[in-house]
């Protein structure tokens, strides 16, 4: 995903950076990416109103991640994630993030992550809900990606 442009990614979430999330190195530390991860897929779900962090009886487990990393971040900079789906399976979907600093070009980290839905009471996977289900359609991608 390092030549992904911005085109290829149909939803962004602008992120600040904090002062905290700088390392001794004076950059991002690696750490703070999954969490970039974690708040763009979440806030979108939030968003459209098929998840409930409190009270939603089924809920998505981020069950594997990853992330490579291209060119450093640092406080101030802002980041724009992009997100898309790249595989929407019945009980998991596989999200691709890429972010991209300020109004760079091309990403300076990109990676994945998949949720499993389950039922809160039980930890059990479930379908994923046709609400939910319909609104990661909405930023399935188009072509196959690895």
């Amino acid at each position: 995903m390092r030549d992904s442009p911005r085109s290829s990614f149909p939803h962004f979430l602008a992120i600040p950076t904090r002062w905290m999330d700088n390392d001794s190195y004076g950059h991002v530390n690696n750490v703070a990416y999954y969490s970039y991860f974690d708040t763009a897929v979440n806030q979108f779900l939030i968003e459209r109103g098929v998840l409930d962090i409190h009270n939603g009886e089924i809920v998505g487990f981020v069950v594997d991640s990853g992330c490579t990393y291209f060119s450093s971040i640092s406080f101030p900079d802002t980041i724009h994630a992009g997100i898309r789906v790249a595989k929407l399976g019945n009980a998991s979907v596989r999200y691709e993030i890429a972010l991209y600093r300020n109004d760079d070009v091309l990403p300076c980290a990109a990676g994945h992550f998949v949720h499993v839905y389950v039922e809160r009471s039980s930890n059990r996977s479930v379908q994923i809900p046709a609400a939910a289900r319909g609104v990661l359609a909405t930023i399935r991608s188009e072509t196959p990606t690895t």
